[in-house]
């Protein structure tokens, strides 16, 4: 078998493929967010919105950390942040995950894929399962699901949703 073809036939070329197209959507909404909404927050237990956007940013880098390690663990070193001082930086700082998302993924072979990787806080194990499953579950679902609260956000703000699955109404394709 020729490994330059089964490389790009494997299970991580759909995770790519899926990955971005989802970025599309979520490069729109986060580079509608002004400076001056960071601090906004809809409930006193909810994320600000620059916090958010941030974490968004944040969790395309995971991507990469789950497919070139078997394990993260929280105490082996101090996490620390990002603090943007505008939205460029968000959406520089997604692009810059994105693309090492992407380089990551382009290395990862079907067997790595169902290998097992660990999320661990020292001697805390929070799971173990497939990196294939933490890269679906941990990281794509769970930016997608942030991706939403961050349009409800814009909604919430007054500014415009823009499409993500289909047509929106703020952008007259309803």
């Amino acid at each position: 078998m020729d490994t330059a073809k089964a490389k790009t036939n494997n299970l991580a070329t759909a995770f790519i493929g899926e990955l971005r197209q989802e970025s599309v959507a979520t490069l729109k909404c986060l580079e509608r967010i002004p400076k001056d909404k960071f601090g906004w927050q809809p409930h006193e237990r909810s994320m600000t919105l620059g916090r958010l956007a941030t974490h968004i940013a944040e969790m395309s880098g995971w991507v990469a950390v789950t497919a070139t390690t078997d394990e993260l663990d929280f105490n082996a070193k101090e996490y620390k942040p990002f603090d943007p001082q505008s939205t460029s930086e968000i959406v520089e700082l997604f692009d810059t995950n994105l693309k090492s998302a992407i380089a990551a993924l382009e290395n990862l072979s079907d067997e790595e894929m169902m290998k097992d990787w660990t999320l661990r806080n020292g001697e805390q194990i929070y799971f173990t399962m497939p990196k294939i499953q933490c890269l679906r579950g941990m990281c794509f679902n769970h930016i997608v699901h942030h991706r939403g609260q961050l349009t409800v956000y814009l909604r919430l703000n007054d500014i415009p949703v823009p499409a993500v699955y289909g047509p929106s109404a703020d952008e007259g394709q309803m």
